[in-house]
């Protein structure tokens, strides 16, 4: 039996795609459970379509995310912080502190994307990379610096 897939389902294919199962899988299990569509001529011609119009969804995306990209890139944040002995900050600098700063910069970003290794607690010169979408990332510079 030749099915379009209408969503990803493992060990099978992805969305869209056109996949031959045994009958009794078809009937029993993609069918029912609206995962697949019966492979006619009028459906492939509407895939077709489909796919079409979430291909420019995704550039549409990707060229938004370039563009925070650039932002982020052209940004140099620094960070006034009380520190003690030795340079250690009383406290440190995380996720959520570089993820506020952006939005006061113009720029909204989610504190999860921010990807931080641990927090900050030593003054220096770092480099976070921020996962703006699947496959961009940009690399935020920001120093953190002692408060006079």
């Amino acid at each position: 039996m030749k099915l379009i897939l209408r969503e990803d389902v493992p060990d099978l294919g992805a969305a869209g795609q056109t996949v031959e199962v045994k009958n009794g899988f078809g009937r029993n299990y993609l069918l029912p459970r609206n995962l697949a569509i019966p492979a006619t001529k009028a459906n492939l011609k509407a895939i077709g379509e489909i796919q079409k119009q979430a291909e420019l969804r995704m550039k549409k995306l990707r060229k938004g995310a370039e563009i925070i990209k650039e932002k982020i890139e052209n940004l140099s944040l620094s960070f006034e912080v009380k520190v003690g002995e030795d340079d250690k900050l009383f406290g440190s600098v995380t996720n959520a502190d570089l993820a506020q700063r952006l939005k006061t910069e113009g720029v909204i970003v989610d504190k999860r994307s921010i990807e931080l290794e641990a927090p900050i607690k030593v003054l220096g010169v770092y480099t976070a990379p921020i996962k703006i979408e699947k496959e961009v990332i940009a690399n935020l510079k920001f120093w953190v610096i002692k408060q006079s």
